[in-house]
């Protein structure tokens, strides 16, 4: 048997189901000539005819009828899957998974995407807390967020917040207990909350700079955590020193649990960016993520 023409399979349902070519050609808007086309190539691939033609349109033989029964419902199903595609990419709906460790999870993403959530029931959305660099195409995230610093060359990004500060701080009573470091390379004799970097395997090394020049510092303590969160949890109740952005320790500093030092040598760094593989056929859910998180030019 020669190949089939699976378009043939198609166009030959429609005729069987109609009886007739005239009424198969209107509904597939395609001439009568192409339908008897596909039909006669399609009988000649299998080698048996399918369709008895009379004057009155078109009946299946009984070859015809056993592929009709057989073959219809599967032809419904494929039909109806690309209806639900074709709807899916006209209204917002299905699960965007996106990639981000706890300081933008918690600052960006869920702010300002909580309230797709309410507008477009048919929206899921899976914040995955994550401190290393995945690769999302592998791991099948829409999405993912690194500061600008860390992104692919091979990525599309947005950025999606301004620069900011890690600052180094403490709580009142675990400086009244250690002295207050005025370098960088003092804080190795005092008692640091690490970040352990899942994908590497290695404990994050505290960045600073100063006049113009970098320094990273290998902190080391009791403690070694893998989100913000639970340093910050540390430095308040008096255990260690702790490294964490700027936005999320304003309250710490205004209820007076928290004090930071060595502030001139903390620099900003470059902000986050939301990145992702293609603008290719981004669907509606993507489309409207991308416009809520998108940073506004001032």
């Amino acid at each position: 048997m020669t190949s089939i023409n699976y378009n043939g399979l198609s166009v030959f349902i429609v005729v069987a189901r109609e009886k007739s070519f005239t009424k198969a050609a209107a509904e597939l808007g395609i001439s009568q000539s192409a339908v008897s086309h596909s039909i006669n190539g399609l009988e000649e691939s299998l080698g048996m005819r399918l369709l008895t033609r009379t004057t009155r349109g078109a009946a299946p033989t009984e070859a015809g009828e056993r592929l009709l029964s057989n073959l219809a419902p599967y032809y419904s199903g494929i039909q109806a899957e690309l209806a639900a595609l074709t709807e899916l990419r006209e209204k917002p709906s299905g699960t965007i998974r996106i990639s981000a460790h706890d300081h933008p999870a918690k600052t960006i993403l869920w702010p300002k995407l909580a309230p797709l959530l309410r507008d477009y029931p048919d929206i899921n959305l899976e914040i995955n807390i994550e401190y290393g660099l995945i690769n999302i195409v592998t791991e099948r995230f829409d999405a993912g967020v690194r500061n600008g610093s860390q992104i692919a060359n091979d990525m599309i990004a947005m950025r999606i917040s301004p620069d900011f500060r890690m600052l180094v701080v403490g709580s009142p009573d675990y400086f009244s207990r250690h002295p207050a470091p005025k370098t960088p390379h003092e804080l190795i004799s005092h008692n640091c909350a690490n970040l352990r970097l899942a994908t590497h395997g290695g404990l994050y090394a505290w960045e600073f700079a100063h006049e113009g020049k970098g320094l990273n510092v290998q902190v080391s303590g009791q403690m070694i955590f893998n989100t913000s969160t639970q340093m910050l949890t540390a430095a308040i109740e008096g255990y260690a020193l702790a490294f964490a952005p700027e936005d999320l320790l304003q309250p710490y500093f205004k209820s007076g649990q928290l004090v930071t030092v060595l502030e001139e040598w903390c620099p900003y760094i470059p902000g986050y960016h939301l990145y992702y593989p293609s603008r290719r056929h981004a669907l509606p859910a993507f489309q409207l993520v991308l416009d809520a998180l998108r940073l506004p030019i001032s």
